[in-house]
């Protein structure tokens, strides 16, 4: 191997080193941004503020696996394991309120702030999840 054949493979090596230390670096800046520039309520709603105009015209996303979503869910919603929700960003509009629950809020609340951070702003939260809809929703069909 002559000394330019060497400089290459460690030119490579080294850039393939350095990508995922780049990318990691960005995806911290973009937290940290989002973080910095939120309200305290911002992202999240409460079951006793989705009334039935909320209801009728938001998109509910539950982001528990499939067995639980088919087991019970909300009327109308669609299912998004929290874990795929930027592979199937596609799935979620942009253009309305986007409400993503699991049973308690704590795996949709990780779902939603991805998808914050990846700017989706209309996405929120349904904090307490279904257990707190079933139990303290405003509305229920």
């Amino acid at each position: 191997m002559t000394l330019k054949h060497l400089l290459a493979v460690a030119t490579v090596a080294l850039g393939l080193h350095a990508a995922p230390v780049m990318a990691q670096e960005t995806a911290i800046e973009a937290m940290q941004e989002y973080l910095m520039f939120q309200d305290y309520e911002s992202g999240i709603i409460l079951p006793q503020q989705i009334d039935q105009g909320v209801f009728e015209t938001a998109l509910f996303v539950d982001t528990r696996d499939a067995g639980q979503f088919d087991k019970e869910t909300s009327p109308g919603a669609i299912n998004i394991e929290w874990r795929e929700v930027l592979d199937r960003i596609d799935e979620i509009p942009e253009d309305r309120m986007t409400i993503l629950f699991c049973n308690t809020g704590s795996l949709s609340a990780q779902a939603a702030f991805a998808l914050r951070v990846a700017g989706r702003s209309n996405v929120v939260v349904m904090q307490t999840g279904l257990n707190g809809w079933k139990q303290d929703a405003a509305w229920k069909p």
